[in-house]
């Protein structure tokens, strides 16, 4: 009997202390919501930008870079990366005897062909004209002796004395004179066709486009930097075999650059010219460039696994500070208001697309419809269902979500 009083004490005991576990559970979860500890934030009137960065580029805004017109080997070199050079300065230059030699083969084809379009023109060369004149005079003796020869012989077959087979021979002799004599003047008058001229004309004018080419070419062998400006890259050295279309080398007026912007697709249609541009390069991270876009994106590409709109931003600062061919960094500002009411962004929610925030009435939080404006990486614009000097719940300390008419606490700020 004891031992059964026992038991049943053990069992009471146990029902106890789990009644008093819930007991305390429900008490503290209660407690906990009574005063739920959120972080809050005032409503006020602040400056707000709204910004895009991305990725870029620096270039020149005119680039002069050079390429060796011929397979050949570097003469001299008369400048190194990093020179400032006046216009006109010799920078380089290329073994031309290659260069020299299709010059004089292409000014002689030029000769050649001024001298064949001049024969078709005036009917032959001078030794042509000379010996169709001769022919000609020939080929009048001949006929004028063959009309002599048909009518001596005409007479005397009147009389009997020649046979009328001589005459016909005497008559076919005059006949191919007088044919001879044709195609003599006609080739005075008229040697080449209009086909053969116009083939004339066409030989010149390919050989003209061959000295043309071949000028260019030479004059390419020597480089000189075509206005005053920097020498920013050098790609051969002296007496280094080069081959055609090798670049030789880059020069540039870097008081005048731009940067090549990369912006994604999405962000394409918040961008106008003119807009502020912040450039930042890793390597001089104390400094901070200026500029305003100078060219929106005219089509979208794709940039590695991006598809982006190229814009062009113009440097405004002037000195010579940033590089060509550098990796920066490019912040834009695409909306800016000097005096906005707004809240920070982690205030704002949105339920089937409408926004609102939890404002803090006494000790609850009320759930309030808000219209927004402007929104940057930290702050909303507040249009209107707020004003200046009421706070809003920004979050819980505990992570827990936020509810509308739970009493809270607000956490030290």
């Amino acid at each position: 009997m004891a031992r059964e009083r026992k038991e049943l004490d053990r069992r009471w005991l146990w029902l106890g202390a789990a009644i008093l576990l819930v007991v305390v559970f429900f008490a503290v979860r209660s407690l906990t919501r009574e005063h739920l500890q959120v972080r809050v934030a005032q409503v006020a009137h602040e400056p707000l930008a709204s910004t895009v960065s991305t990725n870029g580029r620096v270039e020149p805004e005119t680039n002069y870079p050079f390429y060796s017109p011929i397979a050949t080997t570097v003469k001299a070199v008369y400048a190194q990366p990093g020179d400032q050079v006046p216009a006109g300065k010799l920078l380089l230059e290329l073994d031309d005897t290659q260069a020299r030699a299709r010059l004089a083969t292409a000014e002689s084809g030029v000769k050649a062909a001024q001298a064949a379009l001049d024969a078709a023109t005036n009917n032959g060369t001078l030794e042509q004209r000379q010996g169709a004149a001769a022919d000609v005079a020939r080929n009048k003796l001949e006929r004028d002796q063959a009309r002599h020869d048909l009518d001596a012989l005409t007479k005397l077959s009147s009389t009997g004395a020649a046979s009328a087979s001589e005459v016909a021979a005497a008559r076919q002799r005059l006949d191919t004179a007088e044919a001879n004599l044709n195609a003599s003047e006609q080739s005075v008058r008229s040697r080449y066709s209009p086909a053969e001229l116009a083939r004339e004309h066409a030989t010149l004018a390919d050989a003209e486009a061959n000295l043309t080419a071949a000028r260019a070419v030479m004059a390419q062998t020597s480089v000189r930097a075509p206005v005053a400006g920097t020498v920013y890259s050098m790609n051969a050295g002296h007496k280094e075999f080069v081959e055609q279309g090798a670049l030789l080398l880059q020069m540039a007026d870097l008081t005048h650059e731009r940067v090549r912007a990369y912006f994604d697709e999405p962000e394409i249609g918040r961008l106008a010219v003119g807009q502020p541009i912040l450039v930042k390069w890793d390597a001089r991270q104390d400094r901070v460039w200026h500029g305003h876009i100078m060219r929106t994106p005219i089509t979208v590409i794709t940039f590695g696994t991006r598809n982006v709109g190229e814009v062009l931003v113009k440097i405004d600062d002037p000195d010579e500070g940033l590089l060509p061919e550098t990796n920066v960094t490019v912040t834009v500002t695409t909306s800016s208001e000097a005096n906005v009411l707004s809240v920070p962004r982690e205030a704002l929610h949105s339920e089937n697309g409408k926004p609102y925030v939890f404002k803090v009435a006494g000790d609850e939080l009320k759930k309030t419809p808000v219209v927004t404006g402007t929104i940057n990486l930290t702050q909303v614009a507040i249009v209107s269902g707020l004003t200046e000097g009421e706070w809003v719940a920004t979050g819980t300390t505990t992570g827990q979500p936020l509810l509308e008419g739970i009493p809270i606490k607000q956490a030290t700020r």
